[in-house]
């Protein structure tokens, strides 16, 4: 690989998984509609009592499906969701992969439908937010509406740098973005940004980026090899970030 160390392969002992432990509410998705503007306790009083908590998906439930009624945001307090659609061919395309802190179902607020399926990748607990109620909220408080643009916001220029992704570099530094990305989430969620769980499987991430899950595989032997990460299973540690970088800068710079 241009522009990698060399050859050298990094152990990493065997590591507890990521913990399954329920994100602080105060870093959780549907808190940010409000804690950054300074709402009043009253105001949190009234967002509380939308939030109908919690309910538990073991892996493979389905959260919801396209066409079903967009009656719920939901906000992950532990574990991942994977959201896809499929093609009238019976193919599948994975459209994101989705951790605690995350919002899921606000791309339904236009047509008052789920366009597509969310199904947890492991035992995941979400709080359930009431769609009506929280319009009829934000309707009422003007700064939900604002918070809610910039969280929209967000997922849209996520779409965005995928789309990049997808037309501008190659496999390596597709899944080297991709790893990176992950790191910044987990980072700002406050989880480690450098020993995480790859909750979704080799063949979701190859999907997801539109390279072959046999390339994956090797992709990741490859950085591993060059001392970039360590993998035990599905635990992924980042050892060398800049250089992880520097491969996914690399067809940016050219």
């Amino acid at each position: 690989m241009k522009g990698m160390p060399g050859s050298k392969v990094t152990p990493i002992p065997s590591a507890p998984s990521q913990p399954c432990e329920p994100i602080a509410c105060t870093r959780c998705g549907v808190y940010q509609l409000c804690l950054p503007l300074g709402l009043h306790q009253a105001d949190m009083t009234l967002l509380e009592s939308i939030v109908k908590r919690k309910e538990i998906y073991k892996r493979g439930q389905l959260l919801f499906r396209p066409g079903e009624r967009f009656d719920f945001i939901y906000a992950i307090r532990s574990g991942s969701v994977k959201t896809y659609v499929s093609t009238p061919d019976g193919r599948v395309q994975i459209t994101g992969f989705h951790i605690a802190g995350e919002l899921l179902g606000l791309s339904a607020l236009e047509s008052g439908l789920y366009s597509c399926e969310a199904r947890a990748l492991e035992t995941t607990s979400v709080c359930r937010v009431e769609a009506g109620r929280l319009g009829e909220l934000a309707q009422s408080i003007p700064s939900i509406q604002y918070q809610m643009l910039r969280i929209m916001s967000g997922q849209i220029r996520q779409d965005e740098e995928l789309m990049l992704l997808l037309g501008r570099r190659n496999a390596e530094e597709r899944l080297a973005e991709y790893l990176i990305g992950l790191s910044r989430r987990f980072a700002a969620r406050n989880y480690s940004p450098t020993q995480f769980h790859l909750s979704m499987s080799r063949g979701d991430i190859g999907n997801y980026l539109g390279i072959a899950e046999e390339t994956v595989c090797r992709i990741l032997t490859r950085f591993q090899n060059a001392g970039l990460i360590a993998t035990n299973r599905r635990h992924v540690r980042l050892i060398d970030l800049p250089q992880l970088e520097a491969v996914a800068r690399t067809s940016a710079a050219a």
